[in-house]
């Protein structure tokens, strides 16, 4: 059979970090590579409690096709747990907040429009724009998020820029009070709409983060949300909440796409945070996740010492972004580093522009104290040695 692909068929091409940390799936390995919370976190006895609580209130319609927008008690939850005045009307639930930016795509990107994003940012967005063949385009950044001066300068005919505000993926960082302030009213001056990701704003550890880019200007910025790492990412449960001039488009994208977000889930979802059981339940996970970053802080500290690697220490979320360096590339380092039975996320693929080849990522959550203080051993331990060779290189004689 002769199959003739559309041409955005071959916009899908397979996630760069998924080929690449095929490498790590064999056993023994520490993998400080994953974006995957700790199962220590998800509350199975809530959602046991809850299913059978589901079944037996209302069965039939918990099995049954239902509302494109999704639960309506599940949609006032979403709105009364946020910072700003919104009406449920502007919920949409979505099936992961991955499938927000897929309707986000769909519903503001042409061919060849201009798109704006951190630098560096997401891969799973770039990912989910990339089918509808955008222009991607980086926007300079710090340990502060975007730089506003050339945010402004690339705002002209941009459709949107997408931002992470909150303990970004993959560096970590967090937009301060200061930048959010001069970003939102940067954007709203150029008429710069704004895709506000926020999947991992309530795992601070110390002290929250300032308040979202949303609640500054909501009819300027389309809101994503997640229940994946305050809950579990099973569930395949996200939500986004839209200006209403924008609503009924990313509704009508979606019921395209898959009519509804299971019903079944998002009634077991609202079960289980009634009476404020997430206020009780998140305390926990940001507790664990702060000894384990701390852990990860501390083995790089004592094993790269004398080194030229430069860490941040992230003020919550799940990730620390390192660099490297002159002259490693970490995409070439992995494998010797799996060898040493230790996996990490190399940083280049996460630019929509040419990558620093040293960078990477490392995630602390999923594994124990003790195993990060022995990947971070193997990791320096294997850097090292390349670092070595790569001195070798530079004092051999050129070949005649």
């Amino acid at each position: 059979m002769n199959w003739k692909l559309a041409a955005r068929a071959a916009k899908m091409n397979p996630s760069v970090l998924r080929e690449i940390l095929k490498v790590t799936e064999r056993p023994g390995i520490i993998s400080l590579a994953g974006g995957l919370p700790s199962p220590k976190t998800f509350p199975i006895q809530a959602f046991a409690d809850a299913c059978a609580e589901v079944l037996h209130n209302d069965g039939q319609a918990a099995l049954q096709y239902a509302a494109s927008e999704g639960y309506a008690p599940l949609r006032q939850a979403v709105a009364d747990m946020l910072p700003w005045n919104v009406d449920p009307a502007q919920v949409l639930i979505t099936t992961g907040s991955q499938q927000g930016l897929d309707l986000v795509a769909k519903v503001l990107i042409d061919p060849g429009s201009k798109v704006l994003v951190e630098t560096p940012t997401y891969l799973g967005a770039l990912q989910a724009f990339g089918p509808m063949e955008p222009n991607p385009m980086s926007v300079a950044s710090d340990e502060d998020g975007v730089i506003v001066d050339d945010l402004v300068a690339k705002a002209k005919d941009a459709r949107f820029v997408y931002l992470l505000p909150n303990f970004q993926n993959p560096t970590g960082r967090t937009m301060t009070e200061e930048r959010r302030a001069a970003v939102s009213a940067a954007a709203a001056e150029a008429g710069l709409p704004i895709i506000e990701d926020n999947p991992y704003g309530e795992l601070w550890f110390d002290e929250a983060p300032p308040l979202p880019l949303t609640a500054r200007n909501p009819e300027g910025c389309i809101y994503l949300g997640s229940f994946s790492k305050v809950l579990a990412p099973g569930l395949r449960l996200g939500f986004l909440v839209a200006p209403k001039a924008i609503y009924p488009k990313l509704l009508q994208a979606k019921q395209a796409v898959d009519l509804h977000t299971p019903i079944f889930t998002q009634r077991m979802v609202s079960a289980v945070m009634k009476d404020g059981f997430l206020d009780r339940h998140v305390p926990t996970i940001r507790a664990l996740y702060k000894r384990q970053r701390d852990a990860m802080i501390a083995a790089l500290t004592r094993e790269m010492a004398g080194l030229d690697v430069k860490f941040n220490a992230p003020k919550g979320g799940m990730f620390l972004w390192a660099r490297l360096p002159e002259g490693i590339d970490t995409v070439k380092l992995l494998p010797k580093a799996v060898e040493r039975n230790v996996a990490f996320v190399p940083g280049a693929p996460f630019y929509a522009g040419l990558g620093d080849p040293r960078t990477l990522r490392l995630s602390f959550v999923t594994a124990s104290e003790e195993e990060i203080a022995t990947a971070i051993a193997a990791l320096a331990l294997t850097l090292r040695e390349e670092l070595a060779l790569l001195g070798e290189h530079k004092l051999a004689p050129a070949s005649v």
